[in-house]
């Protein structure tokens, strides 16, 4: 019985020791960074600049890998079904973790199988045309749209993302039938809007401002209550006529739920050191974002908020996957 129970301890102390050296070399082999878009989006701009400076600060490689498609959600679920060891990271929106799931038959729950590392910016978004479009400002748009209903497209990155939601949003706050038209990111809808297939989109800044600097996108109107610093003459919904379209997006740093608390710990530690870091302030302030500043658990009960709240919003404008 006392060698039973001393091999009983010693296999557990083994086994501890085991899993506390593992913990404390991670990350000992490359990281996969998910990302639910195509690349050259908003969310891969942004997993890309944390690739580079996790893997300098942790001399390991981290490799963002896209898997666009299914409001983003695709990416999440190879997260939620990855090894709880903290190498399978995930870049994620409030598309894929509060949106989604109230209009897609997922394979996991966001909130049970995906651990919150990290909020890491907020980004308004901005209503946007082709520089092509004859309209100068919102309000001639949407005259527009209503002389010729059936001729109006907007893209989104998905069924359920933000994108989606602000369009279905503008439509109820402006009286117009424009026609959704989902794509597996914003990069591949910008495509089509500058080349007149598409009439709109209200897109995140991160995704929108390089054509916006770039002209071959107008931007007529910022989706949060005050403008913002990257595009000062640009009013605000409210300014333009429709407070109720009032739509941001967030991105936050997730990994499997299981993992180990102390790897938890390493990586929400080294992304706020990270967010603080004076060139990476200023990337996101350009994308026209706010960095990310919450504890890990204040971060999953800004997402158990937000996942109510759109729960309600999809609810009451019955909106449904199409």
């Amino acid at each position: 019985m006392k060698k039973t129970l001393l091999y009983l301890f010693l296999s557990g102390s083994t086994l501890f020791t085991a899993a506390f050296a593992q913990e404390q070399a991670y990350p000992a082999k490359p990281v996969k960074i998910m990302v639910g878009a195509s690349p050259g989006g908003g969310t891969d701009i942004l997993a890309r600049m944390l690739a580079d400076k996790f893997g300098l600060a942790m001399k390991q490689t981290f490799l963002v890998e896209n898997k666009p498609g299914a409001a983003n959600t695709l990416a999440a679920d190879m997260t939620a079904k990855a090894s709880p060891d903290g190498y399978t990271l995930l870049l994620a929106t409030n598309t894929a973790q509060a949106i989604a799931p109230h209009l897609l038959k997922l394979g996991y729950d966001p909130l049970k199988d995906l651990q919150a590392l990290g909020l890491v910016v907020t980004v308004p978004q901005v209503l946007v045309v082709a520089a092509t479009h004859p309209a100068r400002d919102t309000k001639e748009f949407i005259a527009a749209m209503k002389a010729n209903p059936a001729g109006y497209n907007y893209g989104s990155s998905g069924i359920g993302s933000t994108q989606h939601i602000a369009g279905v949003a503008l439509n109820t706050a402006s009286g117009t039938t424009a026609t959704h038209v989902p794509y597996k990111g914003s990069s591949a809808a910008h495509i089509d809007l500058i080349s007149g297939q598409l009439q709109f989109m209200i897109d995140t800044t991160s995704s929108a401002m390089s054509q916006i600097k770039a002209g071959k996108l107008k931007a007529f109107a910022i989706t949060t209550p005050t403008r913002s610093a990257q595009l000062p003459d640009v009013p605000t919904m409210t300014e333009s006529g429709f407070a109720s379209v009032s739509v941001t997006t967030w991105y936050g740093l997730y990994t499997t739920n299981g993992t180990p608390v102390a790897i938890l710990n390493k990586l929400h530690d080294e992304l706020q050191r990270v967010l603080k870091l004076p060139d990476v302030q200023e990337r996101l302030l350009g994308l026209g974002g706010e960095a990310g500043n919450l504890t890990r658990a204040q971060f999953a009960s800004l997402n158990q908020t937000e996942y109510e709240r759109y729960g309600q919003v999809i609810k009451s404008a019955n909106i449904r996957a199409e």
